[in-house]
């Protein structure tokens, strides 16, 4: 039996099959001008407007359509994925590999932040903290771009109970500003030993579609990674979110033993 979900969900599932059909197919290329909805929705049985709408908005989260304001909604071209590194050796060496990570793409990367230093942590970040909701933080929103295009997106948090009172209280200030929290945590004596990080799936909203230059709705990663000292404590989580646009990310790890 069909629930009432899944038979709302299938009309607009069954025009975007058909379209990436024709896209694939050739009979519509690049640049091609979409017809309007009604002539599509006529082309697809009479569907309704509406759901020829949500079909071309999933598409274009995909990155096969464009909208263009003012003008209608086109095929796009082709976007080269790129590689995004996840290893051990870049998290001991902070943003400089990011940095080298996109001049070996050839590629310029930086990043802008910004830094709220007393900050109440949420429920969610407080629990993979491991501390009391409420309990300060220094948040801080990164913007990680590649020749000044957006990149990704992520948000930070450190307890104030581990970095309050030193050099490092400010992850982008002071002597040990951009080094990493490897790095900076190091310089106050704690020695963080790994890293968990649980990638999950994740749609763009429309803040983060404006910052990273996406449609809202595009399907992205987003990473929750947190770093823990050698006794167990968690001295930085963040949320990392990349779209898949452009983008794919690969893991490094270590082998160890046979490799299994």
């Amino acid at each position: 039996m069909v629930d009432d979900q899944s038979a709302q969900v299938a009309p607009y599932l069954h025009v975007a099959a058909r379209m990436r059909l024709w896209i694939a197919d050739g009979s519509w290329g690049v640049g091609h001008r979409l017809p309007s909805r009604a002539e599509l929705g006529a082309a697809m049985g009479g569907v309704g407007e509406n759901v020829v709408r949500r079909a071309q908005e999933l598409l274009i989260s995909e990155g096969l359509l464009e909208g263009r304001a003012g003008s209608g909604t086109y095929v796009s071209a082709p976007r080269t994925q790129r590689r995004l590194l996840r290893s051990a050796a870049r998290g001991r060496s902070g943003g400089g590999l990011f940095k080298a990570e996109m001049a070996a793409l050839g590629m310029v990367g930086t990043w802008e932040s910004h830094s709220e230093a007393k900050t109440p942590a949420p429920a969610g970040i407080a629990a993979r903290l491991g501390i009391a909701e409420g309990e300060l933080t220094v948040r801080t929103r990164y913007e990680f771009l590649a020749d000044r295009q957006p990149v990704m997106l992520s948000a930070s948090w450190e307890p104030m109970a581990v970095t309050g009172g030193t050099v490092v209280v400010l992850p982008e200030g002071g002597p040990l500003a951009g080094a990493g929290v490897v790095a900076r945590m190091a310089h106050i004596g704690i020695t963080v030993t790994r890293a968990v990080e649980i990638p999950r799936p994740a749609q763009v909203d429309r803040e983060q579609a404006l910052q990273l230059g996406v449609p809202a709705g595009t399907a992205a990663t987003l990473i929750e990674r947190t770093y823990f000292a050698g006794d167990g404590t968690a001295v930085e989580t963040a949320d990392i979110l990349v779209p898949d646009l452009g983008w794919q990310i690969a893991y490094e790890l270590p082998v160890f033993g046979s490799g299994d």
